[in-house]
């Protein structure tokens, strides 16, 4: 009984609700025991809050749920104006940020695979030997996220040896079946729960935590 509780715990798929702007919808994805929130801080999103802001939102999370700064091919000053302002915990690059880019302003950090533009995901994580995670979403190169398409999960490979945050498209009627098929490290919804770009719908919310809980 206690080896399969500890199995259990191992097995626990972890949540990341991105591109929060609203400060009830950080408190209500607290109150859900989300892991983590992903704040847009490239202006090129629809979802981009200011750093400003999101340093008010951020102030609002309680240990241990993680701060993300979400960024794509931003210039260096305005990034390290952005961690000093917000404080994130991690740094998630969604464009083309080479490794050496991605390593220079001290903070861990989590790559986004383009997967529609990616035939070769081992290929792709080698040239990122210090990412803690790679976020697989279905944009292709160039483009930013969100979209809320999914894309073929039989292209993930299985005991992929490093932690796997599984996007693009999710939503309440599907993530329980990605998270058996896949047994993602995590997942991370954004269009997956809103109402409008930035703006996140309390029922999605309820409804996506509860189908991975369930």
């Amino acid at each position: 009984m206690e080896a399969a509780a500890r199995s259990d715990a191992v097995r626990r798929t972890r949540i990341k609700f991105c591109g929060l702007t609203r400060a009830e919808d950080v408190r209500l994805a607290v109150d859900l025991g989300v892991d983590a929130i992903g704040f847009v801080l490239t202006r090129r999103s629809r979802r981009f809050v200011e750093p400003a802001a999101a340093r008010l939102l951020r102030d609002l999370l309680p240990p241990f749920v993680a701060a993300v700064a979400l960024l794509m091919d931003d210039e260096p000053a305005w990034i390290e104006d952005a961690i000093r302002t917000v404080r994130p915990d991690f740094l998630q690059f969604h464009g083309e940020e080479e490794a050496a880019f991605c390593t220079r302003f001290g903070r861990r950090y989590l790559k986004a695979v383009p997967m529609a533009s990616t035939g070769d995901l081992a290929a792709f994580a080698a040239r990122h030997p210090r990412a803690c995670g790679f976020l697989l979403d279905s944009h292709a190169a160039g483009q930013p996220g969100g979209t809320g398409q999914a894309f073929d999960w039989s292209r993930v490979p299985v005991g992929f040896g490093r932690p796997l945050i599984l996007a693009g498209g999710l939503h309440a009627g599907n993530v329980a079946e990605a998270v058996r098929t896949l047994q993602p490290w995590a997942v991370d919804v954004s269009s997956g729960i809103e109402s409008a770009p930035g703006v996140k719908d309390a029922g999605r919310m309820r409804s996506f935590v509860a189908a991975i809980r369930a």
